[in-house]
């Protein structure tokens, strides 16, 4: 039914929000961080307890800033307003401004949401009176900032790092901030997520992926065996050496990394082994033979960042009907001689086996393959794009569809139109 009341409804702490009360919540509120989420977005559901959470500890401890849902979905005008493009988005509203509402750059979990509201609430900084009082300060985080701007100092590798002022020039933020994201991170960081029982391990996924750093290099390892455990050595000594531009991340194949494994086709016996990734494209590296020294990553990834090493592209196996179904199963070792034949004119299906997005759309795609699978000169295809990369092909989201005429010259179109059968044979149709 329609809600036209402005009247605003809680659960459990966190305010219902819609197109009809959102100026009155702005109103009301003078810290309002929304959230804003898709029903079926499996993030979202990951982010509503601790969302919950936050919000009881911030209303039972009387703060100004109060945490707040839309669904987008539903609430598509709000949702429109403020470009949501992906779920969830949380972004902050200050003394009721609705036009620049800042973004949320804190962990996605309870303890980083209550503290980003937290500082937001209070001072921006605080002023240290004494050295009692600054050495105290200096202990209380992993990471702090002094003003005076020459030390930061924090509780693990080097105790501080300097970042001299130019006086004519003043301070530049931008810097500033990047120099902090960087030096927020351990040299060899491990991935984890947090842990269901308190109290939950410190969570890196947001710190590794929030830092913007472009490359990440990788050892996967199994914790439970000394002899893996002592190559950390090496890659940490030359992880210094390339700070800023390549992020060091150790992955336990066992424990909470093991999610990581697939993106790379591995599995827990493939450990020890090194990997590299570009963070703009998820291009992997593979040293050809793994060596762990501190000497033989520096070379390795030098060379990555000179342009002298490959890709190494995921391939599955073709099945042994690949090309027998009315939509023909294609892989990375296959994509090229069906895709770029210049008698076929190919529409490829780009598909995550996880997308609900792409599991609504595959009968549809079923019923295209059948209608066309008598036409010589016309291929309906898929492809698992979690499994298998291109080389001069990257997919950004799921599905994606990609249309390969027939012709010489290795042309592809974008389809951006409906998803249906008809609209996909008008399309064929025209060429």
């Amino acid at each position: 039914d329609e809600v036209l009341s402005d009247e605003i409804k809680e659960e459990d702490n966190v305010l219902v929000l819609h197109e009809h009360n959102f100026a009155r919540a702005l109103s009301e509120h003078q810290l309002l961080l929304v959230e804003f989420y898709a029903p079926w977005c499996g993030h979202c559901q990951q982010l509503a307890p601790a969302y919950t959470r936050a919000a009881t500890e911030l209303r039972n401890e009387s703060s100004p800033a109060r945490l707040g849902r839309v669904d987008a979905m539903a609430q598509t005008a709000l949702a429109n307003e403020f470009n949501i493009t992906s779920y969830p988005t949380l972004k902050l509203f200050r003394n009721g401004n609705r036009t620049h509402p800042l973004p949320y750059t804190g962990l996605m979990d309870t303890r980083g949401i209550v503290r980003w509201m937290q500082r937001r609430a209070g001072p921006s900084a605080t002023l240290l009176h004494d050295t009692d009082t600054a050495n105290a300060f200096a202990s209380s985080e992993d990471l702090v900032v002094i003003g005076f701007f020459k030390p930061l100092p924090r509780q693990f590798d080097e105790r501080q790092t300097n970042f001299p002022v130019d006086p004519e020039k003043g301070l530049d933020t931008d810097e500033l901030t990047r120099l902090l994201r960087v030096h927020s991170l351990r040299l060899g960081t491990e991935v984890n997520t947090p842990c269901p029982h308190p109290p939950p391990p410190p969570q890196t996924s947001n710190q590794i992926f929030g830092a913007k750093i472009p490359h990440h290099m990788l050892l996967f390892l199994n914790k439970s065996s000394s002899e893996q455990l002592s190559l950390q050595d090496g890659f940490k000594a030359a992880a210094g050496t390339f700070r800023g531009e390549v992020l060091f991340v150790v992955v336990d194949v066992n424990g909470y990394g093991a999610d990581v494994l697939s993106f790379f086709g591995m599995t827990p016996a493939d450990a020890p082994t090194l990997r590299l990734v570009k963070m703009e494209n998820n291009r992997k590296y593979q040293m050809e033979q793994d060596s762990f020294s501190d000497t033989a990553i520096r070379t390795f990834i030098q060379a990555v960042l000179d342009g002298k090493v490959k890709p190494h592209l995921l391939s599955a196996e073709p099945p042994e009907d690949w090309d027998t179904r009315p939509v023909k199963v294609l892989v990375g070792k296959t994509f090229e001689q069906v895709a770029f034949d210049e008698t076929k004119n190919v529409f490829v299906k780009f598909y995550a086996p996880w997308c609900s997005h792409c599991q609504a759309m595959a009968p549809a795609w079923e019923e295209l393959g059948e209608r066309y699978k008598d036409h010589e000169d016309i291929v309906i295809a898929e492809m698992d794009a979690t499994a298998n990369e291109l080389d001069n092909i990257t997919i950004h989201g799921f599905p994606t569809l990609h249309y390969f005429p027939a012709g010489p010259g290795r042309k592809m179109v974008e389809y951006k139109s409906t998803r249906d059968v008809e609209t996909f044979s008008k399309f064929l149709e025209k060429g």
